[in-house]
């Protein structure tokens, strides 16, 4: 085992892209010396889902890395481009909106310009002493260990695909999440028939690329719980709500009204794209001109509750409760994937330093408003786990550049990168001056 005798001023534990952002925007604070570590061997952002002209669903500006923070920044998505030779075909393109794969490109092309950035490094185990976080870092390839010491932690492993738990997905072998896709997409096209359950956008995806191969015989199904295939919302004063000035507001609420309030807030980030809905109506409008029929079927209020095996072999039986009649149902799939979101999973390597994080009675981290989990508030900052204190926008990545901001100002006790006070037109909850004085 090695040690690195030299004290960092941060330590991040993963590599997604809001851990990129905040490794791009501390490169030139040069006060801050800072390590970044991913057990993966390169960044690879979402493969199982690198589908063909499929786009990020808010506009570049916001989903960059950096430029929210700093559009001058040289890790702009602008200045990828203008280093590609890409900007004025982009710019011709006339399309606010980032491929998908593009996205996962330029943020490779951030990683190649980092020295702060470590993969094929796995962060095994975390301690605490003499006033610094003791990190045991393993490389996956040659097993050798090293031990690095940091005043602080950043965690930003992410969220993990979700699979409902009456599921054995490890025993049903033609059940996969929407992850996964692609990896799988040849398999599925050789069984002829899928069933999708979930109505997101990742389910829209995979719904719209099948959806040709129902003329050569394919069945294509589609159910959801919720009570219709709906819309993510993008309207402008709505996507206020994503503002810090919402995040303040939403913060200052007990937890019990925050949960209530996420519960009704799903079109804001779990809808699908308005204009892939359209795509998705129009391609089966077009196929059923002339009197053709389609394979097809789609059908929202119908709640998974099992998969078993089915007497025909290879093949499943789902079992669904229709919500609104509270009728049970079944359904025969060749292939299932499962559109069931993600959900955050708390690093193993914490254990060592439990002790020194506030935690929710749910187990869950209790952020403070800083984005920080630790006892002093002061030293563990998270990314990505904090959508119950801080609201529905906690996974968007046009988050990603503010949070990083406020991190980074914290870190450093000065505002190396301005945060504007006031964003939205409107105000959330009633102000100090307005409250009603009560009489009796």
């Amino acid at each position: 085992m090695q040690t690195d005798k030299t004290v960092y001023s941060i330590i991040g534990i993963g590599i997604g892209p809001f851990n990129l952002g905040l490794a791009a925007l501390l490169e030139p604070v040069k006060e801050v010396s800072a390590l970044f570590f991913d057990q993966t061997d390169a960044f690879d952002w979402h493969p199982g889902l690198m589908l063909n002209n499929t786009t990020l669903q808010d506009p570049f500006m916001g989903t960059d890395l950096v430029s929210m923070a700093d559009p001058t920044s040289k890790y702009s998505f602008l200045n990828f481009l203008k280093q590609t030779g890409r900007l004025y075909r982009f710019f011709i393109r006339h399309e606010f909106y980032m491929l998908r794969r593009e996205y996962n490109v330029y943020c490779k092309w951030v990683v190649e310009q980092l020295s702060n950035c470590k993969f094929s490094h796995k962060v095994v185990n975390t301690g605490y002493e003499n006033g610094l976080y003791e990190i045991t870092v393993q490389h996956t390839r040659t097993g050798e260990t090293t031990v690095y010491f940091s005043e602080r932690l950043v965690l930003g492993t992410g969220t993990q695909p979700y699979t409902p738990s009456f599921i054995d997905k490890d025993n049903l072998p033609d059940v996969v999440h929407t992850s996964e896709y692609l990896a799988y997409r040849e398999d599925i096209l050789k069984k002829g028939t899928l069933t999708i359950i979930g109505s997101g956008q990742s389910a829209a995806e995979v719904f719209y690329d099948l959806l040709p191969a129902t003329r050569e015989g394919f069945r294509l199904n589609w159910f959801t719980r919720s009570d219709r295939f709906f819309p993510m919302e993008h309207s402008k004063l709505t996507l206020e709500l994503s503002s810090h000035n919402y995040i303040e507001y939403f913060y200052s609420l007990s937890a019990e009204q925050r949960g209530r309030i996420l519960s009704t807030q799903n079109s804001l980030s779990k809808g699908i794209n308005g204009s892939l809905i359209d795509q998705i109506y129009d391609a089966m409008y077009e196929m059923t001109v002339g009197g053709e029929t389609i394979d097809v079927q789609l059908r929202a209020n119908c709640e998974l509750t099992e998969i078993s095996p089915a007497l025909r072999e290879g093949y499943y039986t789902l079992q669904f409760t229709q919500v609104d009649q509270q009728q049970q149902f079944s359904h025969q799939a060749g292939f299932v994937v499962l559109a069931t979101g993600y959900r955050y999973n708390r690093p193993a390597c914490l254990e060592g330093i439990s002790d020194r994080i506030r935690f929710n009675r749910n187990g869950s981290f209790n952020a403070q408003r800083n984005y920080t989990v630790d006892i002093n508030e002061q030293e563990i900052f998270v990314q990505n786990a904090e959508t119950q204190t801080h609201g529905f926008v906690a996974p968007d990545l046009s988050l990603g550049a503010y949070r990083n901001s406020w991190i980074i100002n914290k870190i450093t006790g000065r505002e190396v990168y301005k945060l504007e006070e006031q964003i939205a037109f409107q105000d959330f909850g009633v102000q100090h001056l307005e409250k009603a004085v009560s009489v009796r």
